[in-house]
């Protein structure tokens, strides 16, 4: 279900520039599916990853935890998440949310070990008071 959604959303990016289309599906912990796809500009810095669109709609459609996500390039297979969008993962899903990844599904904490998270900040005085 989650591969469908993916390449669903992969047909929707705009990537005029890279023509790199990238699509995601999650499931989250209420049984929702939230969906992105990756939307270029042509001051090619100011990007979205389609994690960053997917994660967006985790938290417009009501928030809560990703507990799987599927990410596919064009050619449908599992595509890995870049290093800003490991993070966000991590951020949104936490060290037990699964990944399909190229070479199968790997929990967050296999993917990005030693992950920075709010237990960091925590040991910070006033870091999370905003």
């Amino acid at each position: 279900m989650l591969r469908l959604r993916a390449e669903e959303l992969m047909h929707r990016a705009y990537a005029p520039y890279s023509r790199f289309p990238v699509g995601v599906a999650g499931l989250v912990d209420d049984g929702r599916v939230v969906v992105g796809c990756n939307v270029e500009n042509a001051a090619y810095g100011v990007g979205l990853c389609a994690e960053c669109g997917m994660v967006s709609h985790l938290h417009a459609t009501g928030g809560g935890r990703l507990v799987a996500v599927f990410c596919v390039g064009s050619d449908g297979a599992a595509l890995m998440p870049c290093g800003r969008c490991r993070q966000t993962l991590w951020e949104n899903g936490g060290p037990e949310c699964l990944l399909m990844t190229p070479e199968g599904v790997l929990s967050m904490r296999e993917v990005l070990p030693q992950a920075f998270g709010i237990d960091d900040l925590g040991a910070v005085p006033g870091a999370q008071d905003g």
